[in-house]
């Protein structure tokens, strides 16, 4: 299935959980991914996370989008039986103050694989969800259509000649192609010998509070040469979107 990740504002936590510095990876990390598909089929934390190790993902970055820290304030000027309370249940007695880090405008299509078994009650909780998507933080709202495709044979051809571009600025006149970032879990095969790799911890083992872990995966990164006629025309987006979306595949 394709999806696409786009709203005003994504968080995508990678180091930062309930540390005052609220960090963001630089694009939707695996465990967000993961979450999102748990919650919309209306899995609880402690629920395990074996189903969904056969999923692949594959990242193009249409917009990395604008960084952007919110300074963030909770439980200031009340009575200290009123603020927060800590781990050990008492209350803070002050305000909470963190840095919240986003992503503004950014842009994200994925591809992500996996069997039958694990994709189908994925796609139906995505089109029904339990509880609603979000990038990364509640308050981050994906615009639409969220969900693209359900019916992708070819991923990488999607992703490189089929689905629409929405890049932060058009094309140059008589520019035939354009560069797009892409992050590989898979290494695909025309990548050389030498190339740039990632290594995060974003593959989610437990999401049970208070167990919650982690292992590490290797990201290929690559820029790729699309047409710059994928590039959708100016105030035409959401309608070529929703054409894409709902095109018969043959």
């Amino acid at each position: 299935m394709l999806l696409r990740l786009a709203g005003p504002l994504q968080s995508w936590g990678e180091r930062s959980a309930f540390n005052t510095e609220r960090d963001s990876a630089a694009f939707p990390t695996r465990s967000a991914l993961i979450g999102m598909f748990a919650a919309a089929q209306g899995l609880n934390r402690e629920h395990d996370l074996s189903r969904y190790r056969d999923l692949s993902l594959i990242v193009r970055v249409d917009r990395p989008g604008t960084r952007l820290v919110d300074y963030h304030t909770v439980g200031g000027g009340l009575p200290k039986e009123q603020t927060l309370v800590t781990a050990g249940g008492s209350h803070k007695g002050a305000a909470v103050i963190t840095h919240r880090h986003y992503l503004a405008d950014a842009v994200f299509v994925i591809a992500v694989s996996g069997t039958e078994d694990t994709l189908a009650p994925i796609i139906e909780a995505l089109r029904r969800p339990h509880w609603a998507p979000y990038l990364g933080r509640r308050a981050c709202v994906p615009d639409e259509p969220l969900l693209l495709r359900t019916d992708v044979h070819d991923p990488v051809a999607a992703l490189r000649d089929d689905v629409p571009l929405s890049p932060a600025a058009p094309p140059s006149p008589g520019e035939p192609t354009v560069p797009v970032e892409f992050l590989w879990e898979q290494r695909p095969a025309h990548l050389p010998a030498h190339t740039e790799t990632l290594s995060v911890n974003d593959t989610p083992l437990s999401f049970t509070p208070g167990q919650r872990r982690y292992t590490r995966r290797t990201l290929y990164r690559t820029v790729e040469r699309l047409r710059s006629d994928l590039c959708a025309v100016p105030g035409q987006l959401h309608e070529q979107l929703i054409d894409y979306a709902l095109e018969t595949v043959a």
